[in-house]
């Protein structure tokens, strides 16, 4: 009884945040952020950081991307073990069709775990924007519909987790690849 109660509000919270593709103005944005949580997009990013600069982001980029890439290798197991499908919807066609699983949410995961890091390896203005950026990532994957909300909460949990094992790993990747740093 109280599985289906915690499932039934889950679904009622979902489809309050959800908004319709394109039917109010804010969309466009909420579509930005939701994608601007994506693996590849931050993979990239920090690549070309970690090529460009030899200073301390070349070592925080590192560490930052095999965060992500880590990351997403717990979640994908996690979403192919519990299999829980995404909410019902149109929008999102790529993530529904290479990834039909929604829990926990990567989105969430990826960007609480940056956001994490972010305050362990510094700087303090890197900690704050990510700060404000990981919530709203997060809740941007349920307004678009391809989350419920227990999925980005599931995430964000899991991404602080890995965070924190991010930072105290760091010494350990150091030494182990320091071909990277």
């Amino acid at each position: 009884m109280l599985l289906k109660n915690l499932i039934d509000t889950d679904a009622r919270l979902t489809a309050d945040l959800r908004l319709s593709p394109g039917a109010n103005p804010w969309w466009r944005v909420v579509v930005l952020l939701a994608h601007s949580g994506d693996s590849w997009f931050w993979c990239i990013g920090l690549l070309i950081i970690w090529l460009l600069d030899r200073g301390e982001w070349h070592v925080r980029s590192a560490l930052l991307a095999g965060g992500v890439v880590g990351l997403a290798i717990v979640v994908i197991a996690i979403k192919f073990t519990i299999r829980r499908s995404r909410p019902a919807g149109e929008w999102g066609a790529i993530y529904r069709n290479t990834d039909p699983h929604s829990f926990p949410s990567g989105h969430a995961a990826r960007a609480f775990m940056l956001m994490v890091a972010a305050w362990g390896l510094g700087p303090l203005w890197f900690g704050i924007l990510l700060t404000i950026w990981a919530p709203l990532v997060s809740l941007a994957r349920v307004v678009t519909g391809l989350h419920y909300f227990s999925d980005i909460l599931a995430g964000a949990v899991l991404g602080t987790a890995a965070g924190f094992a991010l930072i105290a790993a760091q010494p350990l990747f150091l030494t182990w690849f320091p071909f990277l740093f």
